[in-house]
């Protein structure tokens, strides 16, 4: 049997990260405020380039951000020793790679990774289920001693979710664990997420390109250009308010205002009404 995991509590305050990219420095986050509850399952999306995984890596401690506060539970990150991290990653943050064979050991079964990912959680002390608990958890029982060259993609994908939950942590991070996966083993991993996220209570925050994801997502959050540009909750988008006032606007709306349209906010009946100014153009 499973414990029941106690959800992670993740924040971000104007999380800024550089690169080096061919001698030129490269703004991947530009200023990212996040907060996800304890609980709560979010989606990351936004197109290639956007930062996404890049977020996700920091939320790891893979890096350490070029400026501004990352917390993760109460550990707060960039001041965080390596013992620290090492901890953390060891028995409380799971961080799925993309692409399943990269969080798997090749010549060993799902059973024996799923045991090796907890080695280090069960020399701590940490009390964990059964490896053949885990591996019933996402439907994979069947396939526990089988060597992984005779898995299915889907197959592999659960077996690295399987390898992901095996040391029941409190955040779930999962880099595109849906990708290259036909749609029935893409809803199956996405449902065996979902039940983990319910049953077990484990925050989960997971990226994604794909829009047909983001109909299986109760929140998710869009990244545009390394900073916070929108916000989905049950189908319906919202722009976010930066906390420096920035408002980035809907796509759909910025492919109907050219760069420096001037727009003006009126209050009508409780809501606030965007207003374009006429161009010249149009008063000629």
């Amino acid at each position: 049997m499973i414990r029941q995991a106690k959800g992670t509590r993740v924040s971000t305050h104007r999380l800024v990260h550089i690169y080096r990219s061919e001698g030129h420095e490269v703004a991947a986050l530009s200023g990212v405020d996040l907060e996800v509850a304890p609980g709560e399952m979010v989606g990351l999306l936004g197109p290639s380039g956007a930062g996404k995984s890049t977020l996700l890596s920091l939320l790891a401690g893979v890096f350490r951000a070029s400026a501004g506060k990352v917390h993760v539970g109460d550990l707060e990150l960039s001041s965080a020793s390596p013992r620290e991290l090492d901890e953390m990653r060891a028995n409380d943050v799971s961080l799925m790679l993309q692409g399943a064979v990269r969080n798997l050991l090749p010549y060993f079964t799902p059973q024996e990774n799923v045991r090796f990912a907890q080695g280090a959680a069960r020399r701590a002390g940490k009390d964990l289920p059964d490896p053949e608990d885990v591996l019933a958890r996402v439907g994979l029982s069947a396939d526990a001693h089988r060597p992984l060259a005779t898995l299915t993609p889907g197959h592999l994908q659960l077996a690295a979710l399987a390898v992901a939950i095996a040391p029941s942590p409190g955040l779930l991070l999962a880099d595109e664990p849906t990708s290259q996966l036909d749609h029935p083993a893409r809803d199956r991993v996405l449902g065996c997420m979902a039940d983990i996220n319910r049953d077990l209570g484990t925050t989960i925050v997971l990226v994604t390109h794909d829009p047909e994801v983001a109909t299986f997502l109760p929140r998710t959050i869009t990244i545009r250009d390394g900073r916070v540009g929108g916000e989905g909750r049950s189908g319906e988008e919202y722009a976010v308010v930066t906390p420096d006032g920035f408002l980035p606007l809907p796509v759909h709306v910025r492919e109907d205002l050219a760069p420096g349209t001037l727009v003006r906010f009126h209050l009508v009946d409780g809501s606030y009404v965007l207003i374009p100014e006429p161009t010249e153009e149009a008063d000629a």
